[in-house]
């Protein structure tokens, strides 16, 4: 390790220790090797024994930095492997970083676009409007046309930070793996190569403003989601430019109350986008915590959500969506068979997998969910049952899976925040209905015939060709198939009269040394001729085999 390594990993077992971390391993599994290393750090001591132990790892990320914050905020979202109580603390996690200097993000985007800011903007802002871990936004007037924007740069120097501090992590998730038995079950190197690909989508700021661009497409004329231009010739993956929006934050609920926002249907919308996202377009924007939405100033009465940084996005195959809406009508018809015989069909957990013990610890785990009224129910806690569940059952982790829970729970955590009585299985059962119906409706299929109808019409000259050439090599299979057995049946036939010969010549070779114990020296020759004669005609025999 470099000196600058070393220093990093000296920052993070300091932290470890300041803020008493040990105490999440069982004392049994604590490695040899951590009691060496707590010899050598002597002086720290745990500064924080005040605190319960959620806050304490909430306050270390804390410390570290904007790599282990976004780390954090992950991980409060995936409530399949942290209990609620850590992945509650692990929510409050707030990417609020301070910004770097206006000269140096001047610098980066002249860097980018090979042009003098000058030469593209008016009225460029140095003071950044917001800042995060990985970037930071500017406000200006667009030259071309004197439309405002906001232009979105990356940290200068971000990409290496990142990258050192992902070895590190990686470097301690395998050492914790091998050593910590009960973190197994954490899955701490998939967890970290799971980060390392989310936070490098992150970096590359031209994918963000494809995944806008897409997003704005499906939603274009929507009075559910709004979501601003991306200007193309101006995206970089280190700069991106952007319409200017103005909103109220979704979470200042009394803004939005003394504007008088109907605050029920504006919690339905919510529900009603991401179910559109994820069922009709395949593509839904799966960062949507409350610093990327806001709710437009206009027609209060008929609100209008406006979605930002599209940096995470998820996509589901049809067959994905098709099991995941099957998934949720038989749970709310608490028919637990089809949930587990869904799971073993989908492929999400393995084909030997018992129906019946899967189906029983389904059963086990959800159905005190239906002590509570439906309008009580959380769709995000549905799905964290089922996939815990299914975990011990050796399911794979699904990444597009994690993020659709993960939005999931951002929008009912939204959605019941707005309007605390909002029912999201009223609101999303006739919608999954509705898409399962149209799965297999006559427009359905023709539009499905429609789309191959190109790939088949391009194959139909050869189509005659192929099917000559594969009844000639059917046939000509069939010919060797038989050729095959004819020459297993022969050998077969050469095979019973060799060992015909060969049990005569052992019978024969058995009479005649009978014949000569009996003969008291009176034995002829002669005698042994038939046994010898076999042996002989056995081995001729055989050779010819």
């Amino acid at each position: 390790m470099k000196i600058k390594e070393l220093s990093r990993l000296y920052q993070i077992n300091k932290t470890f220790i300041e803020y008493g971390l040990i105490e999440l391993v069982p004392k049994a599994q604590i490695p040899k090797s951590y009691w060496l290393l707590r010899l050598c750090l002597f002086w720290l001591r745990n500064q924080h024994q005040d605190m319960d132990l959620p806050e304490r790892l909430r306050l270390s990320l804390q410390s570290l930095g904007p790599i282990y914050i976004k780390l954090g905020q992950m991980l409060s979202t995936r409530r399949d492997l942290l209990a609620p109580i850590y992945a509650d603390q692990l929510a409050h996690l707030q990417d609020n970083v301070p910004a770097f200097c206006g000269d140096l993000a001047i610098q980066q985007i002249e860097k980018s676009f090979q042009r003098p800011i000058d030469e593209i903007f008016d009225d460029f802002d140095k003071v950044a409007l917001a800042s995060a871990s990985i970037a930071q936004v500017h406000t200006a007037i667009l030259k071309e046309d004197g439309r405002e924007v906001v232009i979105k740069v990356t940290r200068p120097g971000i990409k290496k930070t990142i990258a050192a501090d992902i070895q590190l992590m990686k470097w301690l998730a395998a050492l914790v793996q091998r050593f910590v038995k009960d973190a197994r079950r954490l899955r701490p190197v998939e967890v970290i190569k799971e980060y390392e690909k989310t936070i490098i989508d992150e970096l590359d700021l031209m994918r963000e403003g494809a995944n806008a661009i897409q997003l704005r497409r499906n939603f274009l004329n929507s009075k559910v989601l709004y979501v601003p231009e991306i200007y193309s010739d101006y995206c970089t993956k280190d700069a991106l430019v952007m319409e200017r929006i103005y909103g109220i934050p979704v979470s200042d609920i009394e803004a939005l109350k003394a504007q008088n926002t109907d605050l029920k249907l504006l919690a339905e919308r919510g529900v009603e986008a991401f179910f559109t996202q994820v069922f009709r377009d395949s593509f839904f924007h799966a960062d949507m915590h409350p610093g990327n939405v806001f709710v437009s100033y206009e027609h209060p009465e008929d609100p209008l959500w406006i979605g930002i940084d599209c940096g995470i996005v998820g996509t589901l195959t049809n067959e994905d969506k098709r099991y995941l809406a099957e998934n949720f009508l038989a749970f709310f018809n608490r028919d637990y068979r089809q949930v587990a015989q869904l799971h073993i069909d989908s492929g999400w957990v393995p084909a030997d997998t018992p129906v019946e013990e899967f189906e029983f610890a389904i059963r086990a785990v959800c159905e005190p969910i239906f002590e509570k009224p439906l309008s009580e129910i959380s769709f995000a806690q549905v799905l964290i049952n089922l996939f815990n569940t299914a975990r011990r059952f050796n399911m794979q982790v699904q990444p597009q899976l994690v993020l659709l829970q993960k939005t999931l729970l951002y929008i009912e955590g939204l959605g019941r925040q707005l309007y605390p009585q909002l029912d999201l299985w009223d609101t999303a059962k006739p919608f999954l209905e509705n898409w399962m119906r149209e799965q297999v409706s006559p427009k359905t299929l023709l539009n499905k015939i429609k789309l191959k109808a190109p790939f088949w019409l391009e194959k139909l000259p050869d189509i005659p060709e192929l099917v000559y050439h594969n009844l000639a090599q059917s046939k000509q299979i069939q010919q060797q198939q038989q050729l095959l057995m004819q020459r297993f049946n022969d050998q077969q036939q050469k095979n019973n009269k060799n060992q015909v010969i060969t049990s005569l010549a052992i019978t024969l070779s058995i009479i005649t040394a009978l014949f000569y114990l009996q003969s008291e020296g009176r034995f002829n020759l002669y005698f042994a001729l038939p046994a010898v004669i076999s042996w002989v005609i056995a081995w001729r025999f055989s050779n010819k085999l």
